[in-house]
């Protein structure tokens, strides 16, 4: 299934996207796309619905009809850094020896396509397309052998950044990465049953029409089973929580010189199976 949420920000309502890529609504069925309804049990008796006896919402998605961040109240928006060894390599950093966690603040989830806007006094936002894990059924200190099928699904992310205020302001990397706006999710939620290797998965990111991060998720140094159960050792993963898995190469910071946003740029994105993402950049 693919699971979204539809309508003006705030007011976002559950749906799911027909096999004809029209949005049918479930708010008889849920009140939302959020926690227990993340579970197994809730998501297989999604998927006994028939698509076509639920009321169809008339406008297109991603065209006149606004998609929401595909899941609502996320508890937990957990970052993986250098997760791709070249992209650690572009940003002149080690390959980690284990994962590198950070936050990004619940606060600066948005929707697909929403405009971006940039933070005031911002010299350095960029951008990085991801790989999203949804949690479903979480846990503490799950075994990697079991991490998969504590994952609801998938999703596509742009981690954006802001480099300076990430590496340059002292602390953590947390507050360049969690300014409003800086965490678009979606268009859809992809359920697990339908992405049966998150290993082989196309990534990429265009910036006004020219190609700048091309990878699959191959080549990531921890993978989606790892991460989850590497998580989980730290923190109790719970219905809905959010890992973001890494970039590929091709950021504006490895670029030389580096390239980073500004006002009246397109990026569009996307990953094989799991939609496309479109932002444009609004001026600080």
């Amino acid at each position: 299934m693919k699971l979204l949420r539809y309508g003006p920000a705030g007011q976002e309502k559950p749906g799911l996207l027909d096999a004809d890529g029209r949005v049918r609504d479930l708010s008889a069925q849920l009140p939302d796309l959020r926690g227990d309804s993340l579970l197994p049990d809730a998501l297989a008796r999604l998927a006994a619905l028939d698509p076509l006896t639920l009321p169809l919402v008339s406008d297109q998605p991603q065209q006149d009809l606004r998609l929401g961040p595909c899941v609502a109240g996320v508890g937990k928006f957990i970052g993986i850094g250098l997760n791709y060894a070249d992209h650690a390599a572009e940003s002149g950093m080690d390959v980690p020896s284990e994962p590198v966690l950070f936050t990004k603040w619940t606060s600066c989830i948005a929707g697909p396509d929403d405009d971006l806007q940039l933070p005031a006094g911002s010299t350095s936002t960029d951008w990085e397309v991801e790989l999203g894990i949804v949690i479903g059924a979480g846990g503490r200190n799950i075994p990697e052998t079991e991490a998969l099928d504590r994952v609801a699904g998938y999703c596509v992310v742009n981690d954006i950044s802001e480099r300076e205020w990430q590496t340059q302001r002292g602390g953590t990397w947390d507050k360049g990465k969690g300014h409003d706006g800086f965490g678009p999710i979606g268009p859809w939620l992809v359920t697990r049953d339908e992405i049966p290797d998150p290993q082989d998965l196309r990534l990429w990111l265009e910036l006004d029409g020219r190609m700048r991060q091309d990878g699959s998720t191959r080549t990531m140094v921890f993978g989606v089973a790892e991460l989850v159960s590497y998580c989980s050792r730290f923190t109790t993963l719970e219905p809905g929580d959010l890992i973001t898995t890494g970039t590929p190469p091709g950021v504006g910071m490895g670029q030389k010189p580096p390239v980073y946003l500004r006002g009246g740029q397109v990026m569009r994105l996307g990953i094989d199976g799991l939609g496309n993402q479109t932002q444009r950049v609004i001026g600080a």
